[in-house]
């Protein structure tokens, strides 16, 4: 027994000698003192050996019992010196380097624009409406003159999910609801994303309008124009040039195409105006008396004008951008000019 203890002292102080972490440090603490540990097993043993000679084979056991645990707890004690001197090095801070530099977050263009046109009808007077972005045929079309055989509907492709539930094609939806809800006067913008089925260098399938809606009694068209000049030249310039051109719209009647001198050729004509010297931006009118007979407005008390306009077109005219489609890329270099 006496050679046994002295065997498994040599191979400890052996194996002792060669951990170098503290998972073998805990390795060695189960080889020797776990459950079943060498010297645990040993004093399980000493059963087996006669009485009179239990105590002093017990005492072998529990000196070299000791020896390890204070060998044990003396390197766990230096390796976790070490370790901790390897984990301040490897996480060490030169406070004198210079801070890194991070580049500060910017809006993206389309949202920069759209908040400078709530920014010019708010400080003019006007609030904001939402509404939901699916939409049901009868808010996106009937409410608005346009019935389920109306030709206008070909104006706009549409992405539908049922027969009666449809992705807006414009936020012009939310005027009727809204008016379902309250009576005049009204005078607000509904901005939101929109849905149509088109895909090319000045389309995308979805985008951004700004819709707006003025209702009470003795709205004239020449409000309706006053607003809009006002408005083109708040986003735009002062010296902006401003033409009406009669249109056709089915929920606005007489309508008209809003036109601005074009800002690359400064009316001299050029690729992006076509020679003409004028791009539209968007698309107005006084409500027709339709829409407000669809939300029990009274026709004979009250009057309106609506607008609408793409974000993004406004944004490619404000920026000078040919492709629509740069501002999905999500392309540092381009977004980093805003």
């Amino acid at each position: 027994m006496k050679s046994e203890i002295e065997e498994i002292k040599r191979v400890f102080i052996q194996d002792l000698s060669v951990a170098g972490s503290s998972a073998d440090i805990n390795n060695l603490r189960i080889k020797y003192l776990g459950k079943k540990g060498l010297l645990t097993l040993r004093l399980k043993s000493l059963s087996r050996i006669p009485p009179e000679e239990r105590p002093i084979f017990g005492q072998l056991i529990n000196d070299c019992k000791r020896f390890i645990e204070d060998e044990i707890e003396k390197r766990e004690s230096l390796i976790r010196a070490e370790e901790r001197q390897k984990r301040i090095a490897r996480e060490y801070i030169d406070i004198t380097l210079p801070g890194k530099y991070t580049v500060p977050g910017r809006l993206h263009p389309i949202n920069k624009v759209m908040g400078e046109i709530i920014e010019i009808f708010t400080g003019i007077g006007f609030d904001v409406e939402m509404g939901p972005e699916v939409e049901l045929d009868y808010y996106n079309f009937e409410a608005l003159n346009i019935p389920k055989d109306h030709p206008a509907r070909d104006m706009q492709d549409t992405f539908y999910i049922s027969d009666e539930v449809l992705l807006r094609t414009h936020t012009s939806p939310v005027q009727v609801r809204v008016m379902e809800k309250k009576r005049p006067p009204l005078k607000f913008i509904a901005p939101g994303k929109v849905y149509r089925c088109d895909a090319d260098i000045s389309h995308t399938p979805m985008f951004h309008q700004v819709e707006g809606l003025m209702v009470d009694k003795d709205i004239a068209f020449s409000d309706l124009k006053g607003i809009l000049e006002v408005f083109i030249h708040k986003l735009f310039s002062p010296d902006t040039p401003v033409r009406f051109r009669p249109s056709y719209f089915p929920f606005t009647e007489p309508s008209a195409e809003i036109d601005i001198g074009c800002i690359l050729c400064s009316g001299s004509g050029c690729r992006v105006c076509k020679g003409t010297g004028w791009l539209e931006v968007l698309g107005a009118g006084m409500v027709n008396p339709r829409v407000f007979e669809m939300v029990g407005y009274d026709t004979e008390t009250y009057t309106g004008f609506a607008f609408g306009m793409g974000v993004e077109r406004l944004t490619m005219l404000k920026y000078s951008i040919e492709d629509i489609r740069m501002f999905f890329e999500n392309d540092i270099r381009f977004l980093r000019q805003f």
